[in-house]
């Protein structure tokens, strides 16, 4: 085959168009991608992406620019979000944010201009209903043999499925959002008998999978896109019969399914039966209260942030501020997306956000007429177009119901998928009008050549330094706890990884804790944890650990009035938390004021009585001491 610039164009697009399906297919089976290793590939593969678009640029002889209203939101927020990065207090996170906005952006005007043809959106609906069907099918596995294990990691979440997630709630996310994907072309694709079956098929265990996640938000959601679905297909007369049959099978099979075999599942009974009782879990309580709480503190940190919010992906550093007593666990998330968003970004991000909302919304009005006459221009009623267009609006609107009640959007795996969809039905437009078509004259191209160039670099460039961060964190995992070993490998991670607190106070426990043991050298030992907690504190300034660890330090080589200021600055970063309550009343232990250590271990134990050891055996020792100077008995040293 001889290589002309047609030819070349035609591979190019067909890699951009295996490295997306790559990046799609990856991020669900690799745990939804939150890890950092599998973000990095996800990034990997996205800077390949950009490269290609880059040579197609250049092999076009008279390329064009497809520019729907939409990209001007894309782009205000992508500008908003980097110059959010340079003013944001803790560099590290917001970088990492940064990253994810930029990524989501740059794939969204890809798949707008290189994935936009009716053969792509096939290839590329059909990819994702085989996927969420085998992840499916791995879900109702695992709830079947009673399994926790997603592949060789264990969920935290006994008694429900999470497929290849690591919580049940991104799986319901996931499938919530594909699984109108599935019904549109299964009721109005133009597609085969045999590929209708399989769609059957493949609607069935999205359903099943769906059902045993026992995520009352996701079924929420799920069920908003459906009856969105058919309540569309109702208005047509080609398709009202099946929209009602699929409806009453959906009900009656639903009905059968919750009363012979879910409800006698310990998920159904702890989920579903009680609502509102404690799953128990280390990483939030599943009460409606608890959510309610984190809902309050999003508001409130908006409130005390109002413009510009407390930071890109900031609401989880600051949430200990702001802690409702009754939430003791990290939130991670608000739980929120919508309130998540106002906390982080503040006023300017949410205008941003919700003015791009509405600009789609009027664009899927408009488009609306031009994709229903294809479909009525069938005497059968069949359009792959039209399934396409009404699936993915559907799944959409599942994704944004169940944001109001998790974090999806937050999820790469499903912000990849629902970007993905954003992008071609954004495309659709086209459809309607010619006006969103532009020449791409030479300064234009050097532009995006250089802008996708730049983004390509970068994302290789944190690629190479975040990868040598994760190497040797995962290597630090598997030595010995404070270990000196462990604390050099850390030290290496944080080596390729400057900005990374977390790894800085890991490398002060180390050394602490090392101080702890004694010996001759147990000041300097404290004194290089010390420093360690300085470094943490300068790149997070709003971790109280650091302020609390060095407090601990100064108390154990005897500087208890040193201390004294880390404790306070520890405390108001962390006024509700019990294990901080706890460890301020150790330090009044070692200042040998028992009186005062009582009132902060009986503080840590209304927080939390049930797993708060260090305040039930403090507590014993503080009245016990207590008990000898009420009776005149001679006391022991301070910290004996």
């Amino acid at each position: 085959m001889v290589l002309t610039r047609k030819n070349l164009d035609w591979w190019c697009e067909r890699g951009i168009l295996l490295l997306v399906l790559g990046m799609l297919t990856f991020a669900p089976l690799a745990f939804g991608a939150v890890d950092a290793w599998a973000f990095l590939v996800v990034q990997g593969l996205a800077a390949g992406v950009f490269v290609l678009w880059v040579v197609r640029l250049w092999l076009d002889r008279k390329p064009k620019l497809l520019w729907p209203p939409l990209a001007w939101a894309v782009v205000a927020f992508t500008l908003y979000a980097v110059a959010r990065y340079f003013t944001a207090d803790i560099e590290y996170v917001a970088r990492l944010e940064m990253i994810q906005v930029v990524l989501f952006a740059f794939l969204f005007f890809t798949v707008v201009n290189n994935l936009h043809g009716q053969d792509e959106a096939l290839i590329i609906s059909f990819t994702l209903i085989a996927l969420a069907t085998l992840i499916a099918g791995y879900a109702v596995a695992q709830l079947a043999h009673h399994s926790n294990q997603v592949w060789n990691m264990i969920s935290p979440y006994p008694g429900r499925a999470s497929g290849t997630f690591i919580s049940p709630n991104n799986l319901a996310g996931f499938l919530a959002m594909l699984l109108p994907l599935a019904l549109a072309f299964l009721l109005v694709g133009r597609v085969s008998v045999v590929t209708r079956i399989l769609l059957g098929y493949a609607a069935v265990a999205m359903v099943a999978g769906l059902a045993v996640t026992f995520s009352r938000a996701g079924w929420m959601a799920a069920a908003a896109g459906i009856f969105l679905l058919l309540g569309i297909l109702l208005g047509h007369g080609n398709h009202r019969l099946k929209a009602v049959l699929l409806l009453v099978v959906m009900l009656a099979g639903g009905g059968y399914l919750t009363s012979h075999y879910l409800s006698k599942t310990v998920g159904y009974m702890q989920r579903v039966a009680s609502p509102d009782g404690d799953s128990g879990l280390e990483v939030i309580g599943a009460s409606s209260d608890s959510r309610r709480q984190m809902w309050g503190a999003a508001a409130q940190m908006w409130r005390d942030n109002f413009w510009w919010g407390v930071g890109p992906a900031h609401y989880d550093y600051r949430f200990r501020e702001y802690r409702p007593e009754i939430v003791q666990a990290r939130p991670d998330r608000a739980h929120n997306d919508y309130l998540n968003l106002l906390a982080d970004w503040g006023v300017v991000g949410g205008v941003i956000v919700f003015a791009g909302i509405g600009i789609f919304i009027f664009g899927l009005v408009k488009t609306w007429p031009h994709v229903r006459r294809e479909e009525n221009d069938f005497g059968h009623g069949q359009s792959n177009r039209f399934a396409f267009f009404l699936g993915a609006v559907c799944g959409l609107a599942a994704l944004a119901v169940h944001s109001a009640m998790d974090f999806n959007l937050h999820i790469p795996a499903n912000a990849l998928i629902g970007v993905t969809l954003l992008a071609l039905l954004a495309s659709n437009l086209r459809f309607a009008t010619e006006r969103h078509w532009f020449r791409v004259r030479l300064p234009v191209t050097l532009a995006l050549t250089i802008m996708l160039g730049a983004v390509a670099v970068y994302f290789t460039s944190q690629d190479w330094r975040r990868g040598g961060e994760a190497w040797w964190l995962a290597r630090a995992e598997k030595l010995p706890v404070w270990s000196p070993a462990r604390a050099a490998a850390l030290q290496q991670a944080f080596a390729h990884e400057p900005k990374n607190f977390q790894t800085a106070y890991e490398i002060g426990e180390c050394f602490r804790t090392q101080s702890l043991d004694g010996g001759q050298d147990f000041a300097t030992l404290a004194q290089t944890a010390q420093d360690w907690y300085a470094r943490g504190t300068g790149l997070n300034p709003h971790d109280g650990y650091d302020f609390l660890r060095t407090g601990m330090c100064l108390d154990w080589i005897g500087k208890h009035a040193e201390a004294e200021p880390f404790f306070s600055a520890a405390e108001a970063r962390d006024p509700n938390g019990y294990y901080m309550t706890a460890n301020i009343g150790w330090h009044f232990v070692q200042t040998g004021d028992y009186a005062a250590a009582r009132q902060w271990f009986l503080r840590s134990l209304k927080l939390d009585s049930h797993n708060n050891n260090i305040a039930q055996n403090y507590l014993r020792i503080c009245e016990s001491k207590l008990l000898q100077k009420a009776s005149g008995q001679p006391l022991l040293p301070s910290g004996f």
